[in-house]
């Protein structure tokens, strides 16, 4: 099987000043999206926190389809969330504003592209801007899928479970914030299993005939997954998060066996 070939070219390794440049300036871009975002804390901060509320989108849907709903139309939920730190609303600001600029700075991958092209092909080339842009898509998605599924979900669960009802939950702000992004960036890279296992079968790593033999166990790892990331007993909860990532794998042996078939042809 032909596999992708990287030339270390002078140019490429001997320039630690263009390393540290492109370095600098991804880091100078996250930082001026963040201050950007950062200044428009309303704004932010009513996007993260929308999914606490019991109008959200996602509650209306579920809520509409399965009839339970009050009396005036809005779904019997609430939870508020506590501060407990003095400037710990500051702080989670200044995160949150960091990891908002990070995700939206796509001009960092547009200076790695630039960084690491010259030791490439032009056929390389090609691969790189596949990867590299078809992985933050996927990451983006992922993350989507996050905010408007899965962290609803978990957090409906989680923010109203009661072990007695002498016990009153006090969600922080820092433990929604925390939860939020774990999710968030767990399905962030779950959703870049196609693009990884695409790049993997361009270097000769992975195979379709390995991915069905071990379809199995890639179940129980995708259910044992989804009950980390959502827990909870309802079964069209599980089926909800499950679902995705199930045809995520279906997609990457498609992907992985078109990879195979086509460089088997290339050879012959």
């Amino acid at each position: 099987m032909k596999k992708v070939e990287l030339i270390w070219t002078d140019n490429f390794l001997g320039s630690p000043r263009r390393a540290a440049a492109a370095i600098m300036k991804s880091l100078l871009m996250a930082d001026v999206f963040g201050v950007a975002v950062f200044c428009f804390k309303e704004e932010l901060f009513a996007v993260i926190l929308a999914p606490k509320n019991a109008d959200f989108i996602t509650y209306r849907l579920l809520y509409s389809l399965s009839g339970l709903v009050t009396e005036d139309g809005t779904p019997d939920f609430l939870v508020k969330l506590i501060n407990t730190g003095l400037a710990e609303q500051f702080i989670i600001h200044m995160k949150t504003a960091l990891c908002a600029g990070i995700l939206c700075a796509s001009y960092s991958l547009y200076q790695l592209f630039r960084f690491v092209s010259p030791a490439l092909y032009v056929n390389e080339r090609k691969y790189v801007v596949r990867v590299v842009g078809g992985g933050y898509a996927m990451f983006a998605l992922g993350v989507a899928v996050s905010y408007f599924l899965i962290f609803p979900l978990t957090f409906r669960f989680l923010g109203t479970y009661q072990v007695s009802g002498d016990v009153e939950n006090m969600i922080t702000l820092q433990s929604y914030i925390y939860t939020l992004m774990t999710i968030s960036l767990a399905m962030g890279l779950v959703f870049d299993i196609p693009i990884l296992s695409w790049l993997f079968a361009k270097l000769g790593l992975l195979s379709a005939c390995f991915m069905r033999r071990y379809w199995k166990h890639a179940i129980v790892v995708i259910l044992v997954v989804t009950a980390i990331i959502t827990p909870t007993s309802n079964v069209f909860t599980l089926s909800l998060v499950a679902l995705p990532m199930w045809v995520l794998y279906e997609v990457s042996i498609l992907i992985v066996n078109k990879i195979t078939h086509k460089d088997i042809r290339t050879e012959k």
